[in-house]
């Protein structure tokens, strides 16, 4: 049953929704419930390739996007509706990348309003004869949602304007992001009306969609799933104004395979998960991943491309249905500047119009012979900004036409009504360059368009358009998706006026066989790479990145959108409190690792000398005769000795090993490979001399190594300057006997042969070379150099420095890919498994002996 109300975004995230128009009969339901993870095989888990055809054929993939690819309207007699493919779709074009064999189905809404007594009807006509299955968005919703929530919030913002004032660009509106929360929600149940989790593919579309993979994550942990963002992305400094920014970043993250137009967009996607979440991405074999509670989710940049079969049938229509010859006519002896543009506030017709008027300023040989037709699509939103936009640009060609005209000549023809492709290519043929000064836009696929139908046709070239060389001349905005792949373009900053009128003079002045060379390059890529190539590549992308996840151990955690999936190697488990105390009892002699810093102690803790409970417990650890318990840290010998003090039979490991002592009243030994440090005196200039370029950034000295720490310099500026230190260290210390390595936050320079797993090998063998063997380990650490001593027990066990039969507890704090077998939440956790080990050990000592040492 849905609530009637709610309170908060906690409740809409859940599941909590108010009523929102009446129950409908819901599609038949393939499948809702998550089936048996399997294993895969290791050659295909481990393959990189993303060349290889789809391996399995009766996948089915679910398109999932704001509106279906078809044309509604009402039949003429008002009974029903006439429906139909819409050619112009890219969802529809998209197609023809995927495998041939593969079902594909979409799901989205329409864009007409259909009465609820129909709902049912045009449902089930659109699923038997489109495969289409149509959300119904409520009319209070769909406005809040689409004309709200992503025209005016997130359609500014991902354009890079900001609300500075409530006039312009408007203010954070709640009730807009809940209707845009409760669309999604519509648009996930539809889905799971007809989803089979184990075999569909889910692909969303564009930023009307980015919390739904939270909904359909929550609903299939397993499921595999891909979203492509459409529209640019901002910079970090830009998408942290958005009050709701870690809810979407987090829902984008439940997709396996993120897609972006340019690196640019996806280096800001990047920069924001960094910044705001602390996600740091890798880039393995070519491919970009971010690592997200054990599932690695894939950064795919590729630009789409046009149909180019579409366009090509077209062309072959073009002269008939337009008449090429006429518009030749009318504009005989003109040079022709074309634009192509919807109307909207980014576009930048404005800013080309007063470039037009400069050039015909600054070069007046141009006045009555070179023309500007601008072509303005409709409008897809609303709002004073554009109302103000449209006025501006009204008065900029009256101006310009007033000016420059004479009779025959408008230097400004502006076109303001929907043009079909058809026309457009008309408009193609004729135009001398086409320019584009769009201030921000995803991708803009005129440009495509244009140098395709410059192209011509096999079957046109006997037409007088098309013979002859083939030229076309493009300038190009540098803030638009496209202009990075069209290198033979004259590309401008549309801000500046004058830079764009001499580039318009450069381009409809350039020598013919210049714009020949230009335009066969960019044919070239226009051509190999459409829309096929970009859906195949994005698609054989998410077969690759899905790959891994099924051979993982899954289970979803959080409310609301901090909801994740963690994802595990299938043996990976919490650790019980009553096994590992039935098996604490059970054993004879017991060695116990454990790590500081993030294992008994809080990261986040001020003051970091350990509690009274955590002393109290280690103390009564050390005083049952068959442990040897040990705390083996990173931190230097001085603050461990005096921190532990009390605890007079603990052993130390200081320096991750560097210092080891078995109690305290034996003397420290050193376990490194050299007692030469002259290599301080290289290490340290370097540095301080990163440090001092580095702001947020400190050295810490230990009497074996050196530490440059950067947790709280800039995270992208830390990031980088910690790979340039490395490298540099690497290089001037290639000669000396240590190791340079980088660790959360840090980049540390120690002795060669020390870490955390040396120093647990040696307390092992002393154990065993004494006669004490170990029947029971327990090994705790948080961090990566705690991943050595995990290691190094398996490698124990193989030589027969462990028994085989030894109970091992390797137990990493926090839910993460580890060695481990085990995991504890937090410190917390572990301080209550180390309570029921105490209490065990709580008794009258047995005569087994003393407490093992060298």
């Amino acid at each position: 049953m849905m609530s009637k109300s709610y309170t908060n975004l906690l409740d809409l995230a859940s599941g909590n929704f108010p009523i929102m128009g009446r129950e409908r009969r819901r599609l038949p339901r393939v499948m809702t419930v998550a089936g048996v993870i399997s294993e895969l095989d290791d050659d295909q888990a481990n393959s990189v390739s993303s060349d290889v055809p789809s391996s399995v054929m009766q996948d089915r993939i679910i398109i999932v996007a704001n509106q279906l690819p078809v044309k509604a309207k009402r039949r003429p007699d008002n009974k029903g509706w006439s429906f139909s493919w819409d050619e112009d779709s890219l969802l529809l074009q998209l197609k023809d990348g995927l495998p041939e064999e593969m079902e594909v189905l979409y799901v989205g809404s329409l864009n007409v309003e259909v009465d609820s007594n129909e709902q049912d009807d045009v449902s089930q006509l659109l699923l038997d004869r489109f495969k289409c299955v149509p959300a119904f968005l409520p009319h209070d919703i769909l406005s809040k949602f689409y004309h709200g929530f992503c025209k005016q919030h997130l359609w500014p913002l991902f354009h890079y304007m900001l609300p500075f004032s409530a006039n312009h660009g408007g203010r954070f509106d709640r009730s807009l992001w809940e209707a845009y929360v409760a669309a999604n929600k519509i648009f996930s149940q539809r889905v799971i009306e007809v989803i089979n989790p184990e075999d569909d593919y889910v692909w969303i579309h564009d930023y009307h969609l980015m919390v739904l993979p939270t909904f359909l994550r929550r609903r299939f942990n397993r499921l595999r799933m891909g979203f492509f963002l459409h529209s640019p992305f901002p910079s970090s400094e830009i998408y942290r104004t958005l009050p709701v920014r870690e809810e979407i970043l987090k829902a984008l993250l439940n997709s396996d395979l993120i897609g972006f137009h340019t690196f640019d967009y996806a280096r800001h996607f990047l920069s924001c998960c960094s910044r705001m979440l602390g996600l740091e991405y890798q880039s393995k074999r070519g491919y970009i991943g971010l690592d997200y509670f054990g599932r690695t989710v894939g950064i795919k940049i590729m630009p789409v491309g046009i149909h180019m079969g579409q366009i090509e049938s077209v062309l072959r229509l073009a002269d008939k249905e337009w008449r090429v010859e006429e518009l030749k006519q009318q504009f005989e002896g003109k040079t022709v500047l074309l634009g192509v543009d919807d109307m909207d506030i980014f576009k930048g017709v404005n800013l080309k119009l007063l470039a037009m008027e400069q050039m015909l300023k600054q070069h007046p040989k141009w006045q009555g012979r070179a023309v500007l037709i601008q072509i303005a699509n409709p409008a897809r939103g609303r709002g004073k900004d554009l109302e103000e936009t449209q006025a501006e640009i009204q008065a900029s060609i009256k101006r310009i036409n007033e000016k420059f005209g004479q009779p025959g000549y408008e230097p400004i023809i502006f076109i303001d009504r929907p043009v079909s492709l058809s026309e457009r290519v008309a408009y193609y043929t004729i135009a001398e360059c086409v320019v584009v000064t769009a201030v921000r836009d995803g991708m803009n696929l005129i440009p495509y368009e244009y140098i395709v139908c410059r192209q011509g046709n096999s079957v046109s070239e006997s037409n007088s358009e098309f013979s002859g060389p083939k030229k076309s001349m493009l300038i190009v905005s540098e803030f638009i998706g496209c202009s990075p792949s069209l290198s033979g373009a004259i590309r401008v900053n549309p801000w500046n006026i004058e830079s764009t009128a001499e580039a318009m003079n450069e381009a409809i002045s350039m020598v013919e066989p210049e714009k020949q060379l230009r335009h066969e390059k960019h044919y070239r890529y226009v051509s190999t790479h459409d829309v096929a190539y970009w859906s195949r590549s994005v698609f054989q992308d998410m077969e690759r990145t899905c790959k891994d996840h099924f051979r993982r151990r899954c289970w979803g955690i959080g409310l609301g959108f901090g909801f994740r999936v963690i994802a595990l190697d299938p043996n990976f488990r919490k650790l019980s409190i009553d096994a590992i105390q039935s098996a604490y009892l059970r054993s004879k002699r017991r060695a116990i690792l454990l790590d500081y810093d993030g294992t008994v102690m809080p990261q986040t803790s001020i003051n970091k000398s350990p509690s009274q409970e955590v002393i109290s417990l280690i103390n009564t650890l050390c005083g049952d005769v068959k442990n040897t318990v040990f705390v083996v840290s990173g931190r230097g010998r001085d603050s461990l000795s005096k921190w532990f003090s009390p605890c007079k039979k603990l052993g130390i490991a200081a320096e991750h090993g560097y210092f080891v002592r078995w109690s305290a009243d034996k003397d420290w030994e050193i376990c490194g490979q050299s007692n030469d440090f002259g290599w301080i005196q290289i290490a340290e200039p370097v540095m301080k001399l990163y440090t001092e370029a580095t702001d947020g950034s400190s050295i810490e000295t230990k009497e074996s190594a050196l530490v440059w720490h950067h947790r709280d310099a800039d995270p992208g500026f830390g990031s980088s300057q910690a790979k340039e230190l490395l490298d540099h260290l690497e290089s001037v210390l290639a000669n000396e006997p240590v190791a340079a390595k980088s660790g959360q936050y840090i980049v540390e320079v120690k002795p060669q042969g020390v870490s955390k797993g040396v120093v647990a090998e040696k307390i092992f063998t002393s154990m065993h070379e004494t006669g004490k063997q170990a029947d029971f380990v327990l090994c705790v650490g948080d961090d990566r150099s705690d991943e050595d001593m995990f290691e190094i027990i398996g490698n124990a066990m193989t030589n027969g420095v462990l028994s085989s039969i030894t109970s091992v507890f390797a137990c990493t704090v926090g839910q993460k890919p580890s060695k481990a077998k085990y995991y504890l939440d937090d410190p917390s956790d572990v301080i209550t498994m180390l309570d029921a080990l105490a209490e065990a050990s709580d008794s009258p000592p047995s005569s087994d002996g003393e407490p093992a040492s060298p």
